[in-house]
């Protein structure tokens, strides 16, 4: 009997141990990919048709970026979405994260009472404004309103809300306007009760810099071949798309937002994959102004933080220089 409890143990371990260690394994001949089901992260949907046959892709779909990480570093994805603002509070953190490649670029709008007496963003002063803390969109309100003279946390009245509840809150007059992501935007407009005031993007600092697509420094430097086909077939993903808008917005409705409405956001949203020394000078912008409202407390390594090798190598594949 013991000899058999033994044999069962030395098993047991065995299996314990293989366990332990399916993250580096057991996904063999499959690509694990996370992202949202909106429009501008719809990319990593797309990927299967440019693998080769005998490796399959699952897409895992998410609602924040947090959890996205939390599933590459646990090694359960080989490559997630990420806001540019995570990507950069994670690195600040000391994470082992990497962004390899651009995502989106656009997608937010400052959204008003349609017909309201809110005509320009000085006219928000005394108003209630819906947001989600720690967000690309706050950044880009609380540049909005200092660019128009108003202090942030002195002049208007910021509301947390849920990107789900802003529409609910404008029309019931809960809020008087709110910073947010597509298609909530556009939904509004489409829906009769809001308008944009702007779209929040300044050349100079930010630009229009959104999302990008996150590896571990591990697979960067125990399988960049690995990462550099990623990379390449996000690309062809994202060119197919940028050809194909009709198929883009097709399947982007199958997530839950009409057809109509896409069409409408469609200006405000950019499918991405390119980045550059200029991309990271506006992630640098974004990261002082997160340090400058507490939202970080030290700025990360960014020439680690982005690593640009891999969209240069595609880019000369393609022929792009």
């Amino acid at each position: 009997m013991t000899r058999i409890l033994k044999s069962m143990c030395r098993i047991l371990g065995v299996f314990a141990a293989l366990f332990a260690l399916a993250p580096s394994w057991v996904w063999a001949g499959e690509i694990r990919v996370g992202t949202w089901k909106t429009a501008q992260t719809i990319q990593p949907f797309f990927y299967e048709r440019f693998f080769p046959k005998s490796e399959k892709v699952s897409v895992f779909s998410f609602t924040n970026p947090a959890d996205q990480k939390v599933a590459l570093l646990a090694g359960s994805l080989h490559m997630c979405g990420t806001t540019l603002a995570h990507a950069i509070h994670s690195a600040s953190l000391g994470q082992p994260v990497v962004v390899v490649a651009a995502l989106c670029n656009k997608s937010s709008a400052l959204v008003v009472k349609k017909g309201g007496p809110i005509k320009e963003a000085k006219d928000l002063r005394g108003k209630k404004i819906g947001y989600v803390p720690g967000t690309m969109h706050e950044i880009l309100l609380r540049e909005t309103l200092k660019r128009s003279g108003l202090s942030p946390d002195k002049d208007v009245h910021l509301t947390r809300v849920d990107f789900f509840d802003m529409g609910m809150a404008l029309a019931r007059g809960g809020i008087d306007a709110f910073l947010s992501g597509e298609p909530f935007p556009a939904l509004a407009v489409d829906q009769g009760y809001g308008e944009i005031l702007s779209y929040p993007y300044y050349g100079e600092s930010i630009g229009t810099i959104n999302a990008g697509m996150m590896v571990t420094r591990k697979s960067v430097l125990g399988r960049p071949e690995f990462v550099e086909r990623l990379v390449l077939h996000h690309a062809q993903a994202t060119e197919y798309l940028r050809t194909h808008p009709e198929e883009w917005l097709t399947k982007a409705s199958t997530f839950g937002t009409p057809l109509q409405v896409l069409e409408r956001a469609a200006p405000n949203m950019e499918l991405a994959w390119k980045m550059d020394q200029a991309f990271i000078r506006k992630a640098r912008a974004l990261g002082e102004r997160m340090q400058a409202l507490g939202v970080i407390g030290k700025q990360p390594e960014y020439e680690e933080l982005f690593d640009l090798s891999f969209v240069m190598k595609v880019r000369v594949k393609d022929g792009q220089g």
